[in-house]
């Protein structure tokens, strides 16, 4: 080749690089250059490549088997030099169409994509450019992006190394299978969580040491898929995002289920806790607690593990990993929830002895009623009519149904742990309607189950009828738990 041919067919390839095609050269040797064996080599046709068959050619050469000098690596440049170039060819493997905004999507959500291939530095930047891994030409950063060949960047200091990987998408290209295992060590070094795609061999220690090792199902290897954490059933890296997302719905409703738990018994301790210290009769027996935590607890809790995605699940940044899943903020704000349920519950039992003339320090002092004090002539009451039997069944049910009440408004609004009622309403999960609607429907079976001609059920429970009056003091109660929560 002359230094102009030379020059015409790098600027060529450069060319079809950018394009981005896939460059092949193709070049023969003349039969003058090969050995005397090699010119009259031809394998028998169907044999199978390195077995050999019985019968020799005119030159002594077992035909159909692999010849002598190519099954020798150390003889391949001797073989492959001196050839004569015959053309190029240009391969197009374009990427799948969605992998572009996979890539947009992994970018909000604080995921960084680095493209590591062995094709030329043209070509790879070229693909980088169409999938948004890097900025196109002439747009901000478009100019100057992040793509060395796999040397380059390993002669670099280990300094400048490091300060490359700290931010943005890279493309290494020309890499060979040990960059990969370099370039997860160094990602770990920067308490990065490095997750690697691969499909080959050679890919499987990287696979092994990363994170989270994904193998491709259909056209990986079996060395490989069982080095990996995770197989991609449809080698598609959209399905990787997807899977993502997926994750972080999980871990949001396993905090919806924990935190609304916490909450709801935090709430119940405050009742307990404020009516005890404050000297009040208990709002709730034992019998109530053990209702609200086994029926009106359990079905709304299971249905917030099937709440749908936040709106912006994939537009967070990724959480620390040694986070806990009940952070600060959440336990902060589930204790003031949670001390208001407690206010309420205490409240409402409160509010109703105080609307028959009973005061505060006449009712924390209920137990020395007729002692140190006497009921007012207008409530025409006795102690044991305001503290015993049905007296104070009535406003432990008052108490009961204000926190059964505050328990699925505070379900109804969990359907997000971070979004608003507004923008993510339980309509969005209908089982969670379901596990908030059954409990109710049974709480209600119970109130009013004398008129249903099983009246030993409310008996049993403690439980009374409530009139319409009393269903408005209950919501008056209840309802702000959600202002509260928002």
């Amino acid at each position: 080749l002359t230094g102009e041919l030379r020059r015409e067919i790098e600027a060529k390839t450069t060319e079809l690089a950018t394009r981005p095609l896939r460059c092949l050269a193709l070049a023969v040797k003349e039969t003058d250059g090969l050995d005397q064996s090699l010119k009259y080599y031809a394998p028998v046709e169907g044999s199978i490549s390195g077995d050999t068959v019985a019968g020799n050619n005119a030159n002594g050469v077992s035909a159909g088997g692999a010849h002598p000098l190519l099954s020798d690596p150390k003889n391949y440049a001797n073989i492959e030099s001196g050839l004569t170039w015959v053309g190029m060819v240009g391969i197009k493997d374009p990427a799948r169409p969605e992998v572009a905004q996979s890539i947009n999507v992994c970018t909000k959500a604080g995921i960084r994509v680095m493209m590591i291939t062995g094709d030329a530095r043209d070509t790879a930047v070229a693909i980088a450019r169409d999938v948004n891994i890097l900025p196109p030409k002439g747009t901000p950063g478009g100019d100057n992006v992040k793509a060395f060949e796999g040397r380059e960047f390993f002669v670099k200091p280990e300094s400048e190394q490091l300060e490359l990987l700290k931010s943005g998408n890279i493309v290494f290209c020309r890499a060979e299978p040990s960059d990969k295992q370099k370039l997860v060590k160094m990602l770990q070094g920067l308490h990065e969580i490095p997750a690697m795609t691969g499909d080959g061999v050679n890919d499987a220690p990287a696979l092994q040491q990363a994170a989270i090792g994904i193998a491709m199902g259909i056209t990986g290897t079996e060395v490989s898929k069982e080095a990996a954490d995770m197989i991609l059933s449809d080698d598609n890296f959209a399905t990787i995002v997807d899977a993502v997302e997926e994750g972080r719905c999980i871990y949001a409703n396993m905090q919806a289920f924990i935190c609304f738990l916490i909450s709801c018994n935090i709430g119940e301790i405050c009742a307990i806790l404020i009516a005890t210290i404050a000297g009040f009769p208990e709002p709730l027996t034992a019998m109530h607690l053990l209702w609200v935590n086994l029926v009106t607890d359990g079905p709304p809790a299971t249905a917030l593990g099937f709440n749908p995605p936040d709106p912006d699940v994939m537009s967070q940044r990724p959480r620390p990993s040694d986070e806990p899943i009940m952070t600060r903020w959440l336990l902060t704000r589930y204790c003031l929830t949670g001390l208001y349920v407690g206010i309420a519950t205490v409240g409402v039992f409160v509010g109703h002895y105080m609307g028959i003339g009973v005061t505060l320090s006449e009712l924390s002092s209920w137990g020395k009623c007729g002692e140190l004090w006497t009921p007012a002539l207008d409530t025409m009451c006795s102690c044991d009519d305001l503290f015993q039997g049905a007296g104070r069944m009535l406003p432990q049910t008052l108490s009961l149904t204000t926190l059964v009440c505050m328990e699925m408004f505070k379900a109804l609004s969990a359907v997000s742990v971070n979004s608003s009622l507004i923008t993510v309403g339980p309509q969005k999960n209908p089982w969670l309607l379901l596990g908030v609607a059954v409990p109710f429907l049974l709480h209600i079976i119970v109130l009013y189950s004398g008129a249903l001609g099983v009246p030993a059920l409310g008996d049993s429970f403690g439980m009374v009828p409530l009139s319409l009056d009393n269903w408005i003091t209950v919501l008056r109660w209840s309802s702000p738990i959600i202002i509260v929560d928002e």
